[in-house]
């Protein structure tokens, strides 16, 4: 099957070195808070060691982490609380984390250090791009998306990163049996988003009663939703495995 997504980020790429410009509709907007000292001091230190580029291209993950231990992507991991407690809590699989907002890199990193944690790599990049450039097809066993930015104004929808040709691209990625899990608080994105899978080949829901899951013990529980669960709001989990 031909990768829509690595051919539209290929025919942009020669567009511009034609001198032609080509508006990307971006799913964020890079509101880049200062660093704290104790962030730029861990990009400092860690980053050689903890970080990945995306102009390094195609990864292998085996000689990435000199293990073969499954790969689990998240993508928009924030400050990175909830990543590096599931890292360290499954040391026998391997986290990849893709991050746009550098404040949050430095945080993610810092934690992971404090914490001893050795199975985590990230990026700081757009994972649109990540996933084109260096994410090899059918390397993934999981694919994480937690909360990623509504954009609740009708005419922003286009912005959201859940799309039809986004479930494509992270089918391609994910191996035979691969999980994709999203999670949100916006009950519209959520329905859009179950919408979009069931109208994407290859996916069958993981979802027994209805279109959603509980929320899985291994996605841990924030305190922003934990606080939104006291309120009275909903989040909504949703979990697809491919098939083909």
């Amino acid at each position: 099957m031909v990768d829509k997504t690595e051919n539209t980020h290929k025919s942009i790429e020669e567009a511009e070195k034609e001198g032609k410009y080509i508006r990307k509709v971006r799913s964020f907007v890079k509101r880049e808070g200062r660093l704290t000292k104790g962030q730029a001091n861990a990009l400092e230190q860690f980053w050689p060691t903890m970080g990945l580029n995306h102009l390094d291209g195609m990864i292998d993950f085996a000689h990435l982490f000199n293990n073969s231990n499954p790969i689990i992507l998240e993508i928009g991991f924030g400050m990175g609380k909830s990543l590096v407690e599931m890292a360290k809590n499954a040391p026998e699989l391997n986290f990849v984390g893709v991050e746009v907002h550098r404040p949050g890199v430095g945080a993610c990193i810092s934690l992971a250090d404090e914490e001893g944690v050795h199975n985590l790599k990230v990026f700081e990049h757009d994972a649109i791009e990540v996933l084109a450039d260096c994410i090899p097809n059918s390397s993934l066993t999981t694919v994480q998306l937690f909360f990623p930015d509504p954009w609740h104004k009708k005419k922003h929808h286009k912005r959201r990163i859940v799309s039809l040709e986004f479930v494509e691209t992270i089918r391609q990625k994910l191996k035979v049996g691969g999980v994709f899990h999203m999670a949100t608080d916006w009950e519209n994105y959520a329905e859009c988003m179950i919408e979009d899978m069931n109208s994407a080949p290859g996916y069958k829901n993981l979802a027994t009663d209805g279109d959603f899951v509980p929320r899985p013990d291994s996605r841990p529980l924030t305190k922003f939703e934990n606080r939104g669960h006291n309120l009275g709001h909903g989040v909504w989990d949703i979990q697809f495995k491919r098939q083909d």
